[in-house]
């Protein structure tokens, strides 16, 4: 049966709807291409000859400038599937195979769908029924065909962009601060305010080492940064904008400011929805162009491959072995650079707040805490092994001064002056920008009102972005931003006689002094034993040094209380309430374990825990009785005893703080009932136990 016979139309087929599927690849083709588009649109004509109505004829037409190579991201192509697969689509429309897709498996699958659910298919060329052998035969070809054809499409012109690329003469978007000359010759942007920043931000980087640094290096300053916009109705224009953190790595990352011509630095990998995934390569000869020296550049490519490795080694702290990573804030010396010596991985930091709130740093290996959930590997305090090495690091540069004071000098005064140039460069343009806008006005027409007052509003705008960037600039030299100040100044020329003092200086910033060891220090290896910490050092040069140092006792031995202090609270205890000992203690100039005075609390605490006797339990033994016992010896009642002892008649002892006593056992003529009334009558001086001999400290 012929591809266009009518005869496949079948009152079942008329029955249900007929799909008109129109698309074009890209927005150009819809704006340009229109006559394809009449063409698709004109088979509708075709649809109502073989016998649908003109209602039944449904246009999808929602997946214009969508590309056919994928049905992801194709809506109209979706519900098409899913009408002809629920049976209600009798035939569906295209002018070719290609309009409804570029891609086999999207197509068979349709093909698929038609045959089991008895849809036909028509293009310009003809009728095909999908059940039938012939014509699903022909319609995988021609699916097959328009595959092909796109590829042979991408293939001639990916072709001819790698040919050009392998020779560096693509012309591709380049960025800022480079730009095209008359010949297509990439040179340096001509703007020697662009060209400053773009110096300035290397310069920082060196300087700093770390790409947050370069930001806040900027956004303290006030600096801004050049953009060029890459869409948009300004698209190609230049302006000016605070840097942000992917701005400095897009412009440390990028090749062609050290005058290399690239290409293939990113791969495109199909993923299994159909959608593109970027890869980065790293590796130069995997590139498809890496052409060095193809045009002027800001660095050498040396210096740029230099800064990849820094900026890798501060992506490594983030890493397992976290091997490096730039000085951060807080005091540990050798955080990032410190190594276990029993496993040979990095140790972390923690710290922790002492009594006096400063911060003391305790270097942790805890890999196999974290992997495996097991014990940390080692933990060592940090403070010792620190002051150990900056020793060694003072030792070391002491022959070096002068010349790290001069170099010092030498940059910060060079930084200064290139973030000076970057904000006159700002000022001078602001002023320009003023003075384009003062002489476009006054060439207007003054009858012309809707153009003058138009142009009268943009020189009132360009004037206050000149006055805030003058003001901002002498905000800047008034405080002195981004320059060394008299101090400061000081500060170095004493690095020249006295970098010891300025290394510990407690005003010396810990990134500053991190920044410091660094320059000599490779890496410090610790193993830690009962005894001892051994530190083996690595300087760079080639040098190696040994520390042993000695292990730090526990926290809790160091608190603990001395044994002369124990002895001296077991002595008094016999004859003193807590109160009093503490009194005895403190006039003999000692302190608790902690450092601190005494307490009658730290005295019952001290006879608690070293299980001291008590005094009550000391005079119990020596047989003095309690107040219910003396009661009962003398036949009398509790406060007729008291009444005794404020009288004199009875001997009691206190044993506590709060007033509690015991007595001393009747002797042979003890107070009778009657002798009471005497007693109060006439008091005799209390009787009270003989005064301990004490020095003049309270000493007993």
């Amino acid at each position: 049966m012929p591809a266009n016979s009518p005869s496949k139309v079948t009152a079942a087929h008329l029955r249900r709807q007929a799909y008109l599927y129109v698309r074009q690849s890209t927005i150009k083709q819809v704006l340009n291409n229109t006559e394809s588009a009449l063409r698709q649109y004109d088979l509708k004509s075709r649809a109502i000859a073989l016998g649908w109505s003109a209602e039944q004829v449904t246009v999808i037409d929602i997946d214009q400038g969508h590309s056919g190579a994928s049905a992801a991201d194709r809506e109209g192509f979706q519900r098409l599937v899913a009408e002809v697969g629920m049976g209600r689509a009798g035939i569906v429309l295209g002018l070719e195979c290609s309009r409804l897709a570029r891609n086999n498996a999207d197509w068979h699958r349709l093909l698929e769908i038609c045959g089991l659910s008895g849809t036909l298919i028509c293009d310009e060329d003809g009728l095909y029924d999908p059940t039938d052998f012939n014509d699903r035969m022909l319609l995988g070809m021609k699916g097959q065909l328009s595959e092909a054809e796109l590829h042979f499409l991408r293939s001639r012109l990916r072709g001819g962009i790698l040919n050009k690329a392998r020779r560096g003469e693509l012309i591709t978007p380049l960025p800022v601060g480079l730009a095209y000359d008359g010949l297509g010759k990439v040179v340096l942007d001509p703007d020697r305010a662009v060209q400053h920043a773009i110096t300035h931000l290397f310069a920082t980087f060196d300087a700093t080492g770390s790409a947050h640094a370069v930001l806040k290096t900027f956004t303290n300053a006030g600096l801004l940064f050049p953009r060029r916009h890459r869409n948009g109705p300004h698209k190609g224009e230049l302006d000016w904008a605070p840097l942000t953190h992917s701005a400095v790595l897009r412009v440390l990352h990028n090749p062609r400011y050290a005058g290399v011509f690239s290409f293939g630095r990113h791969r495109q990998i199909l993923g299994p929805n159909h959608k593109t995934h970027t890869r980065p390569v790293t590796a130069r000869h995997e590139q498809i162009a890496f052409i060095p020296a193809a045009h002027p550049g800001y660095i050498t490519l040396a210096a740029f491959d230099a800064n990849q490795a820094r900026l890798a080694e501060c992506a490594a702290a983030r890493g397992t072995d976290r091997k490096a990573g730039p000085p951060r804030e807080g005091p540990a010396l050798l955080q990032g650079i410190i190594v276990c010596g029993r496993c040979g991985r990095r140790m972390t930091v923690r710290y922790h707040l002492a009594r006096d709130g400063a911060e003391l740093p305790t270097y942790v290996c805890q890999h196999d805490k974290v992997e495996n959930a097991g014990p940390d590997c080692q933990t060592i305090p940090g403070a010792g092994i620190d002051s150990a090495i900056g020793a060694l690091l003072i030792d070391t540069l002491t022959p070096l001064t002068v010349e790290a004071a001069l170099t010092v000098t030498a940059e910060l005064e060079h930084r200064a002056h290139q973030a000076d140039q970057l904000r006159a460069a700002a000022v001078e343009r602001a002023r320009y920008h003023a003075d384009l806008a003062r002489r476009r006005y006054l060439a207007v027409d003054p009858a012309n009102r809707l153009v003058a007052d138009t142009l009268e509003a943009d020189w009132n705008n360009a004037l206050r972005a000149h006055r805030d960037a003058q003001d901002t600039y002498d905000q800047a030299t008034n405080t002195a931003t981004g320059t060394l100040t008299d101090a400061q100044q000081a500060r170095i020329r004493q690095l020249v006689t006295d970098f010891p003092a300025i290394f510990n200086d407690p005003r010396t910033p810990h990134r500053e002094r991190k920044r410091m060891a660094r320059l000599l220090l490779t890496d410090v290896t610790v193993t830690k034993t009962a005894d001892t910490i051994t530190c083996h050092v690595r300087l760079p040069g080639g040098q190696n040094h040994t520390l042993t140092l000695p292990t730090l006792k526990p926290a809790w031995l160091l608190r603990k209380t001395p044994p002369h202090v124990v002895a001296a609270v077991d002595d008094l205890l016999g004859h003193h309430t807590h109160t009093e000992i503490a009194d005895i203690l403190n006039n003999r100039g000692l302190t608790s374990g902690e450092g601190r005075p005494f307490h009658k609390l730290t005295v019952a605490r001290i006879a608690r825990n070293y299980q001291l006797p008590s005094r009550e339990q000391r005079l119990r033994e020596a047989g003095l009785l309690t107040l219910t016992e003396m009661a009962a010896a003398l036949n009398v009642s509790t406060g007729t005893v008291k009444t005794w002892r404020d009288a004199g008649l009875v001997n009691g002892h206190r044993f506590n703080d709060h007033g509690q006593m015991l007595y001393d056992p009747p002797g042979p003529n003890p107070p009778t009932r009657h002798q009471g009334h005497p007693a109060l009558t006439k008091r005799r001086p209390a009787q009270t136990p003989q005064p301990i001999a004490t020095n003049q400290r309270g000493a007993v």
